[in-house]
């Protein structure tokens, strides 16, 4: 497991192995990996979004995929925690899905490997769209003519099953992306799209330590074919420094993360390293949606990873670079549902 102090090490092998010049920051690709059993097709993805949106994917139709991850908003719900079809509480807060397919693994604590086994999970997570059965979920959907028309067209000669559910899901998620962010055009030359407040924040950032964790295409480490392969997490300690005021203040420490997953005593609190790009709009923050603003979740960073205090000017200047980091989002069409 990687630790915070091992993050760097994890930099420099990326310097040393990787075939061409390494680049800690790169703008969002055009394509994010998609898995060979499930190659992307414009009719997957458009059935994937009739999917997403439809409340009758829930147990008691009350609950779609956006409902918690409002793609107008966010990619997220702006509560600390989700609530699910039936009423129950998640134990974390719902991250972003924009751009989500560039990640190697999902949840907080990485116990999905793939946009499908999260998918897999979630459906039937009691806290979440609780559906019985993957059986029951089949039925469901293969009960709506237009939808098996659809499933059809999508996956010949298998038509609808839950597999297929969790693939045209996955398709459609995949497609959620925001390139063209102010830092983005920064990256690739465009020295003016930072202002000099952002500049000197993107400074801080990276002198501070911070970019030792957030680097790469989603300032969350390392993408697929980059030292690490989907399903390989890249995590972190947090908080790293204990016994902080923010620690007590906010309940970080109270979810042991990834130890739930491994049941290794070393993965406590180890954490998958979050997104950073739309940060500005995702609140609030942390696995536990405990902090309410951008300002303050840089201040709680600052004491609990690098036992630092910034001053209100860097913590204005980091806030400012963060900014930039904001994609262009596509118009979302709501979709004519079978």
């Amino acid at each position: 497991m990687l630790t915070f102090f091992r993050s760097l090490a994890v930099l420099l092998m990326l310097l040393v192995s990787s075939a061409q010049a390494f680049e800690p920051f790169q703008p969002l690709p055009d394509k994010p990996p998609v898995p060979q059993d499930n190659p992307l097709s414009e009719i997957k993805i458009a059935l994937g979004k009739n999917l997403f949106f439809d409340r009758r994917l829930s147990v008691n139709g009350s609950l779609s995929c956006n409902s918690c991850h409002d793609l107008a908003h966010g990619g997220a719900d702006y509560r600390p925690v989700s609530i699910g079809a039936t009423g129950i509480k998640g134990r974390r807060s719902a991250p972003t899905l924009w751009n989500v397919a560039y990640q190697t693994v999902l949840y907080w604590d990485g116990r999905a490997e793939s946009l499908e086994q999260a998918l897999e999970s979630h459906l039937l997570d009691k806290t979440v769209m609780a559906m019985p059965s993957q059986q029951l979920m089949t039925q469901k959907i293969a009960a709506i003519k237009a939808y098996v028309e659809l499933f059809d067209a999508s996956f010949p000669d298998q038509g609808v099953n839950f597999k297929n559910i969790t693939r045209a899901l996955a398709s459609y998620i995949r497609s959620l992306k925001t390139p063209d962010s102010a830092f983005d055009a920064y990256l690739q030359g465009n020295k003016q799209a930072l202002s000099t407040s952002a500049q000197r924040g993107f400074k801080t950032f990276v002198d501070s330590g911070c970019a030792s964790c957030h680097f790469w295409v989603n300032l969350s480490g390392p993408v697929p074919g980059l030292a690490f392969k989907m399903g390989e997490g890249f995590y972190e300690l947090f908080p790293n420094y204990r016994g902080s005021e923010f620690e007590s203040r906010y309940g970080l420490s109270e979810d042991l993360g990834r130890y739930y997953v491994t049941d290794d005593p070393e993965d406590r609190h180890l954490w998958r390293v979050p997104v950073l790009r739309n940060v500005a709009v995702t609140a609030p923050y942390f696995h536990n949606g405990s902090v309410a603003t951008l300002d303050e979740a840089i201040r709680v960073m600052a004491e609990t990873q690098l036992r630092k205090q910034f001053s209100d000017t860097q913590i204005s200047d980091i806030k400012a670079f963060l900014n930039t980091l904001t994609g262009k989002f596509p118009e979302i069409y709501l979709p004519q549902l079978p």
